[in-house]
């Protein structure tokens, strides 16, 4: 394995140990330190602190040159590229980011136990699947979408980007967490004995990585280039 492979792999785990980290701590200021209740006001300001928070990480994943704390952002680059990377995704890169989901949790519960334990699943396990199956294919879209029609513009991307997933984590937040992160769920999950579950496995994994294939399918479908234009650019390429 190469040297940029292991780089990757150990900011992989470092990006998703500080993803769940970031979450609880945000929760802890805005109603601990800051004192809000349960209120409209409160949730206003997590938001905020939450967008906030997705800018810092966004920041984090550029200047580190592809590392990623969410399965599902490398999952469809890997469906678009070539076999190898495909495999070294699945059997390297998600693995280190799961292990530092789990890492992390485990820190967080033994130094905040009052931090409770994640997202829970509230509804039916088909209702649940098919809940983050379409939440995991509108922001893999969005995504694709983004990347495709904005080009170099950080904010422009990161911000429509963070309300985006702001948007759908509060639509899912009572059904299933509206988690579209397999990794930190899983961490959650093995933290309460939970992460080998037929519940878990269907909704928080299965589920979304169906919900991924079928947003780089579709965009590639939407947007696929016509022969004719890719035989004009092979011969201007030459």
């Amino acid at each position: 394995m190469s040297s940029g492979a292991v780089r990757l792999l150990v900011l992989d785990f470092a990006l998703s140990f500080m993803w769940l980290w970031s979450g609880v701590l945000v929760k802890i200021f805005v109603f601990g330190i800051l004192g809000f209740g349960n209120d409209l006001v409160s949730e206003v300001v997590k938001a905020s602190f939450s967008i906030l928070n997705m800018f810092f990480f966004a920041f984090l994943v550029k200047i580190s040159n592809g590392s990623a704390y969410n399965p599902l952002t490398i999952l469809s680059a890997a469906f678009s590229g070539d076999f190898s990377k495909f495999l070294f995704t699945v059997g390297a890169r998600i693995p280190a980011q799961v292990i530092g989901a789990i890492t992390a949790v485990r820190l967080i519960i033994h130094t905040f136990p009052e931090a409770g334990r994640g997202p829970r699943l509230a509804v039916g396990i088909h209702h649940g699947a098919l809940t983050e199956g379409l939440l995991t294919f509108a922001i893999v879209s969005i995504s694709l979408g983004l990347s495709r029609k904005i080009v170099g513009n950080f904010f422009m991307k990161t911000w429509i980007s963070s309300l985006s997933k702001l948007t759908l984590h509060i639509l899912g937040s009572d059904l299933t967490g509206g988690c579209m992160n397999p990794a930190s769920v899983m961490g959650w999950a093995y933290a309460r004995g939970e992460h080998i579950t037929t519940e878990h496995i269907l909704v928080y994994w299965i589920a979304p990585i169906q919900g991924t294939i079928a947003a780089v399918l579709t965009f590639k479908l939407i947007f696929r280039q016509p022969k004719q234009e890719k035989v004009n650019m092979k011969k201007k390429s030459e």
